[in-house]
Formats: structure tokens, C-alpha cells, sequence
């Protein structure tokens, strides 16, 4: 334990260790790990949830960056047979590598503030091998994930993330929980890849251009902040009224908005 209670936080890796044992036993209850799992912790610290993951019937693949924590976590666990350890940038790192048994992969996590969203997205492009993802995020984070059109917190990161994943917010996580203690509210979200995808697109780039051109501009009405895109008789035949901002739009409006500026950019090709 001196090792482990040696080891300070450090501000460069957003570090903050969930040390309370009242949330890590409702996020253990949570995620029901079951016997033949194949789980994939992000960021496991100092082994709050890790240690507790191992003394199920499962194997274990860890993902840290802090060269110091993946030395922590080898003393720590490296004797048992069900754990392996990367020491690695999860931004960069190939989490489909991992699914070479055909078992899709379990992921959870407490990730960093400071490249939750990237990470996210990283995550997003291989969810073909993923069956649900468990993490601890800002609650201001899970809240625009999780939202609804029509709502303020309703964005570019709710639309896309809910394109590839159904979206569930477990519980808040107070900041006393973690050491040391964050200046934000913390909560757990449960992401389940779509088996298939919820509307047609022709492109998740045309989905992305569309919905990241109209939340740019938010306050706009969709005829002003998509005119470079689709004009105003454009949007009306699609059945879908110009004057809305992006914030009232669905997903499948956006969708239905996304295979129109493909057709739109092929035609013009040809010309």
C-alpha cells in the first residue's frame, strides 16, 4: 500500500482516483461483469475497480498512460493470469486488437476530463467489436450525451454519440468520491452500440458535416446556419421546417438532411 498511497495525481494526465467504496461497489452492480467476459479498463489508476474486476471470472486488459501507475498496477496484479497490461495512449491505442476471440469487448472507465470527447469518438469507430461501454465522465459531459432535442444541453456530441449507441445515465458521482477531489460533478453512462443503425445515412462524414454546421451557429435557424448547404426549398421538401434551430432537430432529421447533401455533392461533381 505504500506504493500505491505514494503515488501523487498528476495534473498533466487529468488524474483524479476514485477512492469511495460506496460508488465502486454500485458501479461493480452496475455493469453485472459475468463469467467469460472479455473487459477492457481505460485509465485504471491505482486499481479501485480493477482489483475488484479480477475476482470475477473474467480477463482483464488495462490501458494506462502514466508510466509510474502501470508500474503500480504490474506489482500490484501482474501475478494474475486473467490480467494484461498496456501501457499506452488510449487515443491512440487499437482497441479492436483486443477482440481477436471473437468475444466482443466490455469497456469501462474513469477517463480524464481533458480528452473524454476525443476519446469517445476514438472509441465510437470500433464499436463493432464492443457489446457496452461503462464510464465515469463530468456530469456536464453524460448530461449532453444523454439529452434530448429540444433541450439546451442538446448538441453535436448528443446527436452523433446517440447515431452509434443507446445512451443511459446510471448515477451522479459526487466530487468527494475521488482524491483529489475534482471542482465538477462527476456521473456514470452506460453506452450500448446500436446492433444496427438507427436511421440511414449515406456516410458518417455527411451526418458529422451536417450536424457540426448547424450547432456551429445554434442560435440560427437551419435555413441560415445549413445555406451552404442545402438551400431553404431544399429543407421544406425534405418536410422539415426551415425556421427550427438545430437544437429542435432528430436524429433522423438530420439524417434525412445528410443523404440530401450527398446527393447534392455528387450532382455537382458531375457537372
Amino acid at each position: 500500500m505504500t506504493q500505491q498511497s505514494s503515488h501523487k495525481a498528476r495534473k498533466r494526465f487529468g488524474q483524479n482516483f476514485l477512492q469511495d467504496h460506496n460508488v465502486i461497489y454500485s458501479i461493480l452492480s452496475n455493469i453485472q461483469a459475468n463469467a467469460g467476459d472479455h473487459w477492457v479498463e481505460i485509465g485504471p489508476g491505482l486499481g479501485a475497480i480493477t482489483e475488484p474486476l479480477l475476482q470475477k471470472d473474467i480477463s482483464l486488459d488495462v490501458v494506462e498512460l502514466d508510466r509510474d501507475l502501470v508500474k503500480v498496477l504490474e506489482q500490484r496484479f501482474g501475478d494474475k493470469d486473467n490480467f494484461t497490461i498496456h501501457s499506452a495512449d488510449a487515443l491512440k491505442f487499437d482497441f479492436s486488437a483486443l477482440a481477436t476471440d471473437g468475444t466482443k469487448l466490455r469497456i469501462i472507465g474513469n477517463l480524464p476530463y481533458n480528452i473524454s470527447t476525443p476519446l469517445l469518438f476514438h472509441l465510437l469507430n470500433g464499436t463493432h467489436c464492443i457489446e457496452d461501454m461503462h464510464f465515469m465522465l463530468q456530469k456536464e459531459v453524460v448530461d449532453r450525451m444523454c439529452a434530448e432535442p429540444g433541450s439546451k444541453k442538446y448538441g453535436r456530441l448528443s446527436v452523433m454519440i446517440q447515431y452509434y449507441c443507446e445512451t443511459e445515465l446510471v448515477f451522479d458521482v459526487p466530487p468527494e468520491s475521488f482524491n483529489p477531489i475534482p471542482k465538477v460533478m462527476s456521473a456514470i453512462v452506460k453506452l450500448v452500440p446500436h446492433q444496427t443503425p438507427p436511421v440511414e445515412i449515406n456516410a458518417i462524414t455527411d451526418l458529422n458535416k451536417v450536424v457540426t454546421t448547424a450547432f456551429s451557429q445554434r442560435r440560427k435557424t437551419i435555413r441560415n446556419s445549413l445555406k451552404k448547404l442545402l438551400t431553404e426549398e431544399q429543407i421544406i421538401a425534405l418536410d422539415i421546417n426551415p425556421t427550427l434551430r438545430a437544437e429542435s432537430l432528430s436524429l433522423t432529421e438530420f439524417a434525412r438532411l445528410s443523404r440530401h447533401i450527398t446527393i447534392e455533392d455528387e450532382s455537382s461533381k458531375a457537372q
